[in-house]
């Protein structure tokens, strides 16, 4: 007999079950909460030294079993306590792209009770700079590539800095080298972390332009990550038709960057807890993840629909073997329904997925996969037992099924607030309800359907880029009168960046010096890929705002 969502769930949940709820006050709201929680992350990490000698990290030509990736992060936990003085609550940085020293340096520093502030690798050497001096961290764990636009950083406020993977005729003064100050299988002090502790401070961007540092807790990320675990439990209870005929072991291939939710939660620290294999590519590379995804028989493709559509078209596609691969979605961005088609039928075995979450979310919210992202492309799934999903009106009332809103999310996944702000904290986090900004609406069976976002920000393949940190740019040239920054479409990208211009009488500007002009400036995934130069006034509504609708649809027309 199917079970129904409601069944499945109640089975799940019920009591003495591994996915059983409870009550829980958190911050001075009421949560449901999965009850057999690990307490804090080290615990869970220390459950995971169990799995020994399997398998965990494969990079390129390196391999690394549990017992040995643990033997480097005991060595980096100690040396961060003994040679540099990070104690509880003190910021330890991470900033390189996915080697297996970012998971070391990652369960180390959480491990004896640090925040880990993960840096974005793709931030120009301005935006690191105010990365740093907003979280002030006391160490920096960084490659060769970041170590250079960190330098004056650093210098100036005096953070310690590990260098990664230096090599032979590379050297930095005042850096550290990793193997000079990690001592394998060293021992570090364990001091008492409590599940409201913080943990992590992953970078979000917002509307002002700058960054917010989303700081999640123990219990946040822990709960995220038996939320996953709980969903696929739902998920097999309901059509176990699905997972029939499936062999080998799961492994999940690491396609995006270890700084953003996706890469770190669901993905990495979900194949840790679960004690699964994770193929860490250098860089992403639709005719190399072929290669991977046929060697190391990988069966989980968690991306952004940008990735999926790069696997698909490579023109060596049906050369390799893919036939391990169970599942292929993601998030980060609405995948079209094209898109689930061909996912569904290019794949001997994979199904279509996507969820909707996002930083403030520690990636878990309402999730879509299989027949039911088949019958609903367009819906990013139904909330999960310990995350509640409301749409509601401007003054915070709920709406009616069908009709739209702006949606709010609560669960103990949910971060505590942003870093050093409290404004921007209670603005979002409201009685223990996040107001995500966007706009949609949920169906009479429960099925949530992002259609619009309230926040003025593009989603270009995934990465967040927020329309007033790019206009605050290009009104930095001197030719710019006006500019106004905006999504179109795109086919692969899902958007990109669009802007209007109107230039100061007699000035002169081109589109390839405006791109130099931002590239310097800001990082090459937010400049504009398109420019139009408008000779009228930008249009603007009675309040004066610049009616960005009328302007997309003058260059992507619907």
């Amino acid at each position: 007999m199917t079970l129904s969502y409601a069944e499945a769930i109640a089975q799940v949940t019920a009591p003495g079950e591994r996915f059983e709820t409870e009550e829980v006050e958190i911050r001075g709201s009421l949560f449901t909460a999965f009850k057999a929680a690990p307490r804090n992350l080290r615990d869970l990490f220390d459950l995971t030294r169990g799995y020994g000698a399997a398998e965990f990290v494969v990079y390129e030509d390196e391999r690394y079993t549990f017992d040995a990736l643990y033997e480097s992060v005991d060595g980096i936990a100690a040396a961060l306590q003994s040679r540099y003085g990070v104690a509880k609550g003190d910021r330890v940085a991470i900033a390189m792209r996915n080697y297996p020293e970012w998971i070391m340096t990652y369960l180390g520093a959480v491990s004896i009770g640090a925040i880990v502030v993960s840096m974005n690798a793709w931030w120009t050497p301005d935006e690191l700079d105010y990365g740093l001096e907003d979280s002030c961290p006391k160490v920096l764990v960084a490659d060769p590539e970041r170590i250079e636009r960190t330098r004056e950083a650093t210098d100036r406020l005096g953070i310690a800095t590990v260098g990664v993977r230096l090599g032979d005729g590379t050297s930095f003064e005042g850096v550290d080298r990793w193997d000079d100050v990690v001592e394998v299988g060293a021992t570090f002090e364990r001091p008492d972390i409590d599940p409201d502790d913080d943990a992590t401070i992953l970078y979000t961007s917002g509307t002002t332009g700058r960054p917010k540092g989303a700081v999640s807790t123990h219990r946040a990320i822990i709960q995220a990550l038996l939320g996953f675990s709980c969903k696929a439990r739902i998920d097999g209870l309901r059509r176990p038709d699905e997972a029939a005929g499936r062999t080998g072991a799961p492994c999940f291939i690491l396609i995006v960057p270890l700084f953003h939710v996706t890469g770190n939660v669901p993905v990495m620290l979900g194949s840790l807890a679960s004690g699964l294999r994770l193929v860490i590519m250098h860089k992403w590379d639709p005719g190399r993840a072929l290669e991977l995804i046929e060697r190391e028989k990988v069966t989980n493709f968690v991306g952004v629909p940008t990735q999926a559509w790069d696997l698909l078209e490579h023109p060596d596609f049906d050369r390799f073997d893919t036939s391990s691969l169970a599942a292929v979605g993601g998030g980060g961005a609405p995948a079209p329904p094209q898109l689930v088609k061909r996912v569904s039928s290019s794949f001997s075995a994979a199904k279509p997925n996507i969820a909707y979450g996002m930083t403030e979310t520690n990636a878990y919210g309402p999730g879509n996969s299989g027949t039911d992202y088949i019958t609903h492309p367009t819906s990013t799934g139904r909330p999960t037992p310990i995350l509640k999903v409301a749409v509601r009106d401007a003054d915070g009332e709920d709406v009616a099924p069908g009709q739209r809103g702006e949606i709010w999310l609560k669960g103990p996944n949910v971060i505590r607030g942003y870093w050093n702000k409290p404004e921007a904290t209670a603005e979002t986090i409201v009685d223990g309800w996040l107001r995500t900004g966007d706009l949609g609406r949920l169906d009479e069976d429960g099925f949530l359907y992002v259609e619009d976002r309230a926040k003025d920000m593009v989603l270009r393949g995934g990465e967040n880029v927020y329309c007033a940190e790019v206009e605050a740019a290009i009104y930095e040239h001197p030719s710019v009168y006006e500019a106004a920054v905006f999504g179109v479409p795109h086919e692969r990208l899902g958007e990109e960046v669009a802007a209007a211009i109107v230039l100061r009488q007699g000035a002169t500007l081109d589109e390839a010096e405006l791109d130099d002009f931002l590239t310097a400036r800001i990082a090459k995934f937010k400049v504009p890929t398109k420019v139009v130069f408008h000779e009228a006034p930008l249009p603007r509504n009675a309040a004066g705002k610049v009616l960005k609708r009328d302007l997309r649809e003058e260059i992507a027309p619907s």
